[in-house]
């Protein structure tokens, strides 16, 4: 998957988190995009078995799209804390994993998260 289309199944999970159900427009809002592009973008989801969209325009994960959501959003979540760990302010560490969190080996990440576990487990 490319990572725009990543970068919608995380905006659309971290949505459902604050709130209960999911438009397009609140997509195109959260990330500053037009209508019109994000549409052109669910529908790819939608094609690629990612998210289905209701009849009243409500986004919800397969099991596919939800899967690679989170699998994004802890490599945010997880490259933002070690990014801060070693110094970097909140705000430049969120936009840096953001671009980091798509790139990264399987390997690499999983290297890091066992660091950063094994790290706040020393300091316990």
């Amino acid at each position: 998957m490319h990572e725009s289309g990543e970068m919608y199944l995380e905006t659309i999970l971290i949505l459902g988190q604050r709130k209960n159900l999911v438009r397009a427009v609140d997509v195109a809002t959260e990330m500053g995009l037009s209508k019109p592009s994000v549409s052109r973008a669910l529908v790819k989801l939608k094609n690629d078995a990612c998210i289905i969209v209701d009849e009243n325009g409500h986004i919800a994960f397969t099991e596919k799209g939800r899967g690679i959501a989170e699998k994004i959003y802890e490599r945010h979540q997880v490259l933002t804390e070690i990014l801060m760990a070693i110094g970097v302010n909140r705000e430049i560490a969120a936009k840096d994993a953001c671009k980091m969190e798509h790139d990264i080996s399987d390997e690499t990440f999983d290297a890091m998260k066992r660091h950063l576990k094994k790290k706040q487990e020393n300091s316990d």
